[in-house]
């Protein structure tokens, strides 16, 4: 093998560095969409209750479907939310809500 070219032990093209964060950073999760606004997801700690969230969104959301479980910490990537922002709400007032992005007209 030549130094320097791709495969070689001191290539580290491709290579992804193992993140590790502690326990207390990870976090299960379940989000939810509703059948009102299908486009509109409601993140909420694996295991709670709905109690956290105001009753006035439960209503405005309709009736709630799971569509995806998650172990979210610091280093995983959402497609339209940051991270750390889903984390914090998710620790401080129990619950997230992801809404669509805004369009924007030329």
């Amino acid at each position: 093998m030549v130094a320097g070219a791709p495969g070689w032990p001191g290539d580290v093209r491709g290579r992804r560095e193992a993140v590790t964060e502690p326990a207390e950073a990870r976090l299960q999760c379940v989000v939810y969409k509703g059948r009102r606004h299908p486009d509109v997801y409601l993140y909420l700690r694996e295991g709670a209750a709905f109690t956290c969230v105001p009753e006035g969104l439960l209503r405005a959301l309709g009736p709630l479907e799971a569509v995806l479980h998650l172990e979210l910490h610091p280093g995983r990537r959402l497609a339209q939310a940051d991270v750390r922002q889903v984390l914090h709400q998710l620790r401080t007032q129990g619950y997230y809500l992801q809404l669509p992005p805004q369009k924007t007209s030329l």
